[in-house]
Formats: structure tokens, C-alpha cells, sequence
């Protein structure tokens, strides 16, 4: 077997045609040589996979939507020739970080599922002002090494993935600190060349379905985690990478045969476990490499774009409102005021979500790169109630649908000859309607509320991009409460005092 050229531009020999579109996408990722493990057994193309298939079609969506409506799907760099993805695009002013958001709830509509491209886009976004900022206390040349890179992502037109959270071992100590270095990515080794990291990366959205990833540190670093603070690219099949696809909640439904019983049959999210042995970054592909004081601000930047784009679950929540509200109709209550009530809240809180991520987009500043980031104190309060709406969400979607959602027989019941009949005679609701589409509904609203699909919806939305505490600790952080107490003393007339 021929050595690979592991040279930066060795490495992008294979992506000098650009991706076209969705179809072409697809195609890309056949052939690869990846360990990839789903269920104890070695999965060899996973194009092919019943079970990881439709989180490639959810992330070829980004593709058709570029396509169909590129005032969302794409963005004009400044000075470029050619539009780009909007998902390889570092947002450049309000209106890109507005745009940006509203491509996500879209998505989240045309997929009712997490589509697996925000992390990358909030890493570029985050290494595009760190690497900055490194070269100007250090002198390094890391963010010259990041346009390059970026660059050539932009014109390969691939999927980028970031890859952050690390295993963590006891949560009580640092990297350095841990009984096992690997339970943090790090660096093991340098040469002339590059650097070799191992480690591991938990929770990995859409990995195995990208071309590239981006490490980076987890948390705050100190100097005796020099090792643990580096920030790289690599590509998804570079030598020493192994991927195990973490299981859903009826996920084998996909292999059950049929398409009713999964709800959501062509699209569903994806989470992967990435191990990496002693895998080689160049320096081309290096951006942070013991600069340990820059961990905390990569980190904090990183989460406020990542927390804000979580307006993604809007799209999910339009899905889910339409499910419920078609489910009433099938039952013959949809005029009913308690119905429209819950629908009414289920869209209040929806359209919360959404509006407080808009405003951090709208509130956006700049910072030394040229790049605008989100405000923090909003974008972490609109992550906050993603931790709790859409689990208030599905539970009056459940309360509508009511409980056929966990009691219903299965297609293959359905199609029995001496049962069949049955199901149909007996799960019959308002006159006209299909039983069929009675029972998809159903599904649908089981998939993304108890089903594969909440895993998008409801624990990532819980844990995803910090869990709540998180975004309490900065909101704390921010809130100027000595400010606050100023304003109120001056308007009751309590004179100031010297703290």
C-alpha cells in the first residue's frame, strides 16, 4: 500500500474538486478508509448503513439548502470571488450571525433533527480570533496557518467537525493530574514535522459524517497543562482514529423493515466516541500548541457562538407543534380551547428560544480578528431555556397525542392478514383520515420525544454546549449585580457606600 503524504498539501490532494451538491456530498464519503464500530461489529462504508444513513441525509441538507435558498445556505466572504457554504464562514457582521441563525431553525424544520454542522462552524469561528490573538501576544504564526487552512476548506466545500469534549476522567482534577493522560487529548510527541495527540473525544456530533475535525481543549488550562492545550485539524480518516457510533433510543428500528415505525424514517442525528492513538497533525495544521493562557477564552468563545445556535431547536419545535396539532385533528378535538391553549404555549416558548438567540445575534460585537461573536450574557440565557422548553414542549405535544404514542401495535402488525384488519377497525379516528397517517403522526411525535430524535431534542438541549450550570456560572459572571444595586440605591435615595 502506497505511503500517504501526510503534508498539508498531501493531504488535501483528494478534495481538489470541490463538493457540487447534496448528491455529490454522499459520494463523498464512500470509500474511506475508517475504523468505524456501531454495535460490536466493524462497519465498513457506512453510506451504507441502515442505521447511520439518515444522519448523512440530515447533513446533506446543509448542501440542498445552499442550493435552494442560498441567502441562508451560503455567505460572500469579504474580498472573495465565489459565495461559500455558510456553514465554512466566519461571521463577519450582525447580519451574518442573524442569517446564521436563521438557516439553523430551517434545518431544524426541513429535518426534525440535529444536522450535525454547528460545531464545526462555531470552532472556525473561535480559532478565526484565538489564533489572533496568540499571534499577537507570541508573535506564532497560527492564524496564517488557519486562513490557510480555511481557505482550502471553503474552496473543497467540505464538512468541518469539532471536536471538543473530552473524557474527563475525575471531574476534581486537572489534565495533569489524572490517574490516565489520555482521559484529555494531548500531545505525546514533536517533530521536524508536526505533533502526535492522543487522547479522546466524547459525544462527537456527525464525525464520522464530516472530512475534516477540529480538536480543542475542553476547559480553563494551567501551565502543567501545557501538553492538553492544542488545537489541530485532521482529517476523519487519518491514520490512528477510531469511531464508535453511540446507540439511540430505537435506533434499529431503521432495520426493523418499513418506515412507519421509526417516525422519522430519512433523517436522524448522530454521536460518536473518537479515539485518537498517536495521530499526526502537521504544523500546517496546528493553531495552538502549549499556549496554555488562550484554553479559557477559546473555551468561553467556543460556547457563546455554540449556546446561541441552539436556535436550531426552534426548527425542531415548529416540527413538533405541527405533529401535535395535526395529531388533535386526527382526533376530531383540535377546536377544543384547552388544545389551542397548550398549542398556544407550546409556540410561546418555542418563539423564546428563538427570539433570545436572535438578539444575541443582533446584540453581536466585534472582536481583534474582524470576526463578531455573539453577545454572552443572551446567548447564555437563550441556551438556558433550551435546557428547559423543549422538554415542556414535548410534554404537552405528548399530552395531546395522548398515550398511543408508547401503547401503539408496529407496522408489521399492521400488515398481518388476521390482525390487520383489527388495527385498522380500532385505531380509526376522525372520519376521512388514514389510519395510517393517524399512526405516523403518532410516531413522529414519539421519535422526537421519547425516540431517536430526542436524543437531539431534549439531552442535547440539556447537556449540549455546557449543561445548565454552565450558563448560570456566566451569567453570573456577567450580570453586573454591583451595578444594579447602584442604580436602585441612587433611585431610593440610599446614599453610596465605600465597599
Amino acid at each position: 500500500m502506497q505511503q500517504q503524504d501526510m503534508t498539508a498539501a498531501g493531504l488535501w490532494a483528494d478534495f481538489a474538486t470541490p463538493i457540487a451538491d447534496a448528491d455529490d456530498y454522499v459520494r463523498s464519503l464512500r470509500g474511506r478508509r475508517m475504523t468505524i464500530y456501531f454495535m460490536g461489529e466493524r462497519v465498513a462504508e457506512p453510506a451504507d448503513h441502515p442505521v447511520i444513513r439518515p444522519s448523512i441525509n440530515a447533513m446533506a441538507e446543509s448542501y440542498r439548502l445552499a442550493a435552494e435558498r442560498p441567502e441562508l445556505g451560503s455567505a460572500q466572504p469579504a474580498g472573495a470571488v465565489r459565495a461559500v457554504n455558510r456553514f465554512l464562514h466566519v461571521p463577519s457582521a450582525p447580519g451574518d450571525l442573524v442569517a446564521k441563525h436563521e438557516m439553523q431553525r430551517e434545518l431544524g424544520r426541513r429535518t426534525g433533527t440535529c444536522f450535525q454542522r454547528c460545531v464545526g462552524l462555531d470552532a472556525i469561528s473561535s480559532c478565526h480570533s484565538v489564533t489572533f490573538d496568540i499571534d499577537a501576544a507570541n508573535g506564532t504564526d497560527y492564524h496564517k496557518r488557519f486562513l490557510a487552512f480555511l481557505a482550502r476548506a471553503q474552496a473543497a466545500n467540505v464538512v468541518i467537525g469539532g471536536a471538543m469534549t473530552d473524557p474527563k476522567g475525575d471531574r476534581s482534577k486537572p489534565p495533569h493530574r489524572q490517574s490516565d493522560p489520555d482521559l484529555f487529548l494531548r500531545v505525546v510527541r514533536r517533530d521536524a514535522d508536526g505533533l502526535y495527540v492522543s487522547g479522546a473525544k466524547m459525544h462527537q456530533t456527525g464525525a464520522v459524517n464530516s472530512h475534516w475535525l477540529i480538536f480543542m481543549p475542553t476547559m480553563r488550562m494551567t501551565e502543567a497543562d501545557k501538553d492538553w492545550s492544542v488545537v489541530g485539524a485532521v482529517r476523519v480518516d487519518a491514520p490512528g482514529l477510531t469511531y464508535i457510533v453511540g446507540r439511540q433510543t430505537n435506533d434499529t428500528r431503521a432495520v426493523d423493515g418499513g418506515a412507519l415505525d421509526a417516525g422519522n424514517a430519512q433523517f436522524a442525528g448522530q454521536e460518536a466516541m473518537i479515539v485518537f492513538d498517536n495521530v499526526f497533525v502537521p504544523h500546517e495544521h496546528v493553531f495552538m500548541d502549549g499556549e496554555w493562557q488562550f484554553a479559557a477564552s477559546l473555551v468561553e468563545r467556543f460556547t457563546t457562538y455554540h449556546r446561541s445556535s441552539y436556535v436550531c431547536k426552534t426548527g425542531l419545535g415548529d416540527v413538533l407543534i405541527g405533529a401535535a396539532a395535526s395529531a388533535a385533528e386526527h382526533n376530531g378535538v383540535e377546536a377544543a380551547s384547552h388544545i389551542r391553549d397548550k398549542l398556544v404555549e407550546m409556540t410561546h416558548l418555542n418563539e423564546t428560544i428563538y427570539s433570545s438567540c436572535m438578539a444575541a445575534a443582533h446584540q453581536a460585537k466585534p472582536v481583534a480578528s474582524g470576526a463578531w461573536i455573539n453577545d454572552e450574557m443572551l446567548s447564555n440565557v437563550a441556551k438556558h431555556n433550551v435546557t428547559r422548553f423543549p422538554f415542556e414542549i414535548s410534554r404537552l405535544a405528548q399530552d395531546i397525542a395522548g398515550g398511543l404514542i408508547v401503547t401503539m401495535p408496529s407496522e408489521k402488525d399492521l400488515q398481518n392478514n388476521e390482525i390487520g384488519p383489527l388495527i385498522r377497525k380500532f385505531l380509526q379516528g376522525r372520519d376521512g383520515v388514514e389510519v395510517t397517517d393517524r399512526m405516523r403522526i403518532l410516531r413522529l411525535i414519539e421519535n422526537m420525544t421519547i425516540g431517536r430524535n430526542a436524543v437531539g431534542y431534549l439531552t442535547e438541549s440539556l447537556h449540549g454546549a455546557g449543561s445548565p450550570q454552565a450558563q448560570r456560572i456566566q451569567i453570573a459572571r456577567a450580570m453586573k449585580i454591583d451595578e444594579k444595586k447602584a442604580r436602585a440605591r441612587n433611585l431610593a435615595g440610599v446614599p453610596g457606600r465605600d465597599r
